[in-house]
């Protein structure tokens, strides 16, 4: 029987190659295997499992329930080879993280938002000012996942057919996101500005650095930070706020609203949405329609307007 240790760099390798990444499940995993050698056990137990995951003491619930949702799904994988694993029940570690509720953008601290961004250090010559410009307004009108904008090339944005191809996604997929002719507009002035700083040099990615680097996400989301203290959406001292993922909320409630608003089934259009923004499952778009108030009084409305059509 191969070692745990080698069966689950097997499982791990397999889990990538049908498109799953698990950074942090990975690294967990390689921890357990650790963890089960020095504890010379020859297969995995409910009691061991349990002692590994609630570790360490002081750690918060949702960890422990984390890395106990680890080993479970590759006890499942492991049971068909070694027969005496005992895969952890579900329940055992319950913990539900509650959800975060979405901030929704106004037009107006949209608009607020990328006017500031014009004013961020570099002039009108250099191309700072006018890369976060395009990269915000390019988050707020497509809902893009902001690793995603980060992470497309030069010959991933056809500003002549509108479509952006997005590779690397959550799940391992590519999709196709078509553009609004006004945002195709806003690409290409950021693409000659860009062009015309960059003076020939080639650079992979569309969005870059005054150097033609790839954008750092870190880097990005500090940025984001101080432009949304200086209109407002955030206080001076405050560590929460609005937050770049937000766009992308806001991207999906505002396509669902004006479906409602235009008398189209927005139910039955779900799928559409969903493909546009990347989900595996309609249930995760579909969690849009039950996180805002606004989208619920217009379902209720749809409703109520159906039942008095039959009355």
């Amino acid at each position: 029987m191969k070692s745990l240790t080698k069966a689950i760099k097997d499982y791990l390798a397999l889990r990538r190659s049908l498109g799953f990444k698990l950074h942090s499940a990975g690294a967990a995993l390689m921890n357990f295997a650790s963890f089960m050698e020095r504890q010379q056990a020859q297969s995995i137990t409910t009691r061991l499992a349990l002692d590994w995951a609630q570790q360490p003491p002081d750690a918060q619930p949702a960890h422990w329930a984390q890395r106990l949702s680890f080993v479970r799904g590759f006890a499942r994988h492991h049971l068909a080879t070694d027969p005496s694993t005992e895969v952890p029940p579900a329940g055992l570690l319950p913990y539900r993280p509650a959800r975060a509720r979405p901030y929704l953008y106004s037009h107006d601290e949209v608009a607020r938002l990328l006017k500031q961004a014009l004013q961020l250090p570099g002039g009108v010559s250099g191309l700072r000012p006018w890369t976060y410009h395009a990269l915000l307004g390019l988050l707020s009108v497509t809902g893009l996942r902001v690793g995603e904008a980060l992470r497309l090339r030069f010959d991933d944005v056809d500003l002549d057919a509108r479509v952006l191809t997005v590779r690397g996604t959550k799940f391992g997929k590519s999709r196709l996101v078509p553009i609004h002719a006004s945002t195709r507009d806003v690409l290409a002035d950021y693409l000659a500005r860009r062009t015309k700083h960059l003076c020939g040099r080639g650079a992979v990615h569309f969005f870059v650095t005054r150097t033609g680097h790839a954008l750092d996400g870190a880097d990005v989301r500090r940025t984001f930070y101080s432009l949304s203290r200086q209109v407002g959406l955030r206080g001076q001292e405050d560590s929460h706020g609005p937050r770049l993922h937000d766009f992308r909320h806001r991207f999906a409630v505002e396509t669902l609203m004006g479906w409602y608003r235009s008398g189209e089934d927005a139910e039955r259009r779900l799928p559409v949405l969903s493909t546009f923004l990347g989900h595996v499952h309609v249930s995760d778009t579909y969690w849009y329609l039950s996180a805002h108030p606004q989208l619920m009084a217009l379902a209720m409305a749809r409703v109520e307007r159906h039942w008095e059509d039959r009355s």
